[in-house]
């Protein structure tokens, strides 16, 4: 049976392995003892590993910050990777399927982690497993790498590639289809304000407090205020909602009273299919009398700064090129309290430009406002041309698979696995048409686009791995 066709042989099998591998919540937590990333993702780590040398695979457990699953191949030959994490952002709320599940509905497989990046880990490795079973022998040997904090700060994936061989080339099915060939430059920082305690007649804010995840748009934020008299208010609250129509409500906390919003959670890569609930909040703080002189002020610029706007150009970052677009703005979370206010935020620049040229355009803003940075990541952009050979590889793949000849390669805000190799490229698991469900509520995986792009990865690997030369 060729290697195909024993991929749908596969099916009943994949979809337990998946719906397992999502039952266990795999968010990245603080270390405990000798598990880095926390015993949760630890679990995801084992679980892959454990099922890989049951079924004759070798494995590698590199002091618990990542491993690898590994076929075929002469012992010194260069290496093909495929790069996964098992990882997952933290699952926000409001689902109508349980988020560690794995609920089969209307043909899709629904969990936290469904599409980014537990179902195309899976995909990967039946594909792997498929070519081992039908007998094929590459010339490269083959490695499925299981990154453990891709969400957060690579931390896992540096330490791993510090501590093997290098692999030569590859690819992360942690993105789209056809095939991406840039990606962004990405920026997390902090924008920090010190509060002194300058007073003047109006509300006391006390806190706010909103998002999850940097690289995820905030589904919920709050707020707790305290003042002699809440009528005044909550009729404010009631006029912001029937003139807007997000989602805000009030309720009495003891003596204060704590305002919620409620918005639409999305990756941070595409802001534009979310709705920031940390905007909605401090545009209606915006509209009421605050007592801090320095938490209005904060209050005010994030309006007239930020707002509901995604590309910078209100902050003064609103670079663009004619490769990538223009950039991308997220706010991901925010903390308030009397000492300070902190925002951290998610940006994806373009290509042709760096990190530097970011923060200096943003600066004037800054200082206007007494604001101060805090750098915390930063990816620079990756880019191969259309015509590099990996590239057009992998799309003579995708287009013999699914027909689509109108479909070219991408360039994206995301950031994927690729940047840890000089010769990869993100490929699949979305294909085009599909809905980008990533870092949202009810995050699923089409069981059907699941097998196909299981065997896309199949070939992929197989033309890959079998006398392929990259030219670096």
């Amino acid at each position: 049976m060729s290697y195909l066709d024993l991929i749908d042989s596969y099916r009943e099998d994949m979809i337990a392995t998946l719906q397992e591998l999502i039952g266990i919540r795999s968010v990245v937590g603080p270390a405990e003892g000798e598990f880095p990333f926390g015993k949760d993702v630890h679990k995801a780590f084992l679980y892959m590993l454990a099922k890989a040398r049951d079924e004759g695979f070798k494995t590698a457990n590199i002091d618990n910050y990542g491993g690898h699953i590994e076929f075929s191949g002469e012992p010194d030959s260069e290496i093909m990777a495929v790069l996964g994490h098992l990882d997952v952002v933290p699952e926000g709320s409001n689902w109508d399927y349980p988020p560690f599940g794995g609920e089969i509905a209307n043909g899709r497989l629904y969990g936290r982690g469904a599409i980014d990046n537990k179902g195309p880990v899976i995909a990967s490795y039946y594909a792997m497993k498929a070519l081992k079973d039908a007998g094929v022998l590459t010339e490269k040997r083959v490695r499925l790498i299981l990154g453990l904090d891709e969400e957060i700060n690579w931390t896992g994936m540096k330490y791993y590639m510090e501590r093997v061989e290098m692999p030569a080339f590859g690819f992360t099915p942690d993105a789209d289809f056809p095939v991406i060939h840039g990606e962004m430059g990405i920026l997390i920082f902090e924008l920090v304000k010190k509060i002194n305690k300058s007073l003047k007649p109006g509300v006391s804010l006390r806190s706010v407090v909103g998002g999850a995840a940097a690289n995820m748009v905030a589904d919920s934020a709050r707020a707790v205020i305290t003042a002699d008299n809440y009528d005044a208010i909550k009729d404010a609250l009631a006029n912001f909602h029937q003139k807007t129509g997000y989602k805000i409500s009030c309720k009495g906390r003891g003596r204060s009273l704590e305002i919620n919003t409620e918005g639409i959670s999305s990756h941070g890569a595409h802001p534009e299919q979310g709705l920031n609930a940390i905007s909605i909040l401090m545009a209606f703080l915006g509209e009421i009398p605050l007592s801090c002189e320095d938490m209005s002020e904060f209050v005010e610029f994030y309006n007239t700064k930020i707002g509901f706007d995604l590309s910078g150009a209100d902050l003064g970052c609103g670079l663009s090129d004619a490769v990538s677009g223009n950039l991308i703005l997220n706010v991901g979370q925010i903390k308030l309290d009397p000492e300070a206010a902190r925002l951290t935020v998610n940006i994806r620049y373009p290509i042709t430009c760096t990190d530097e040229e970011v923060f200096e355009a943003m600066m004037p803003a800054l200082n206007n406002y007494n604001l101060g940075i805090i750098k915390m990541d930063h990816k620079a952009p990756i880019y191969l041309p259309k015509d590099s050979e990996i590239v057009v590889t992998l799309m003579d793949i995708y287009r013999r698979h699914t027909g689509d000849e109108t479909s070219q390669p991408l360039v994206i805000g995301g950031g994927t696995y690729a940047r840890a190799l000089k010769n990869a490229v993100a490929y699949g698991a979305t294909f085009p048409g599909q809905d980008e469900v990533a870092h949202q509520k009810n995050e699923y995986i089409e069981i059907d686009a699941l097998m196909k792009a299981t065997k896309i990865y199949a070939e992929a690997i197989f033309h890959l791995a079998k006398g392929y030369n990259p030219v670096l």
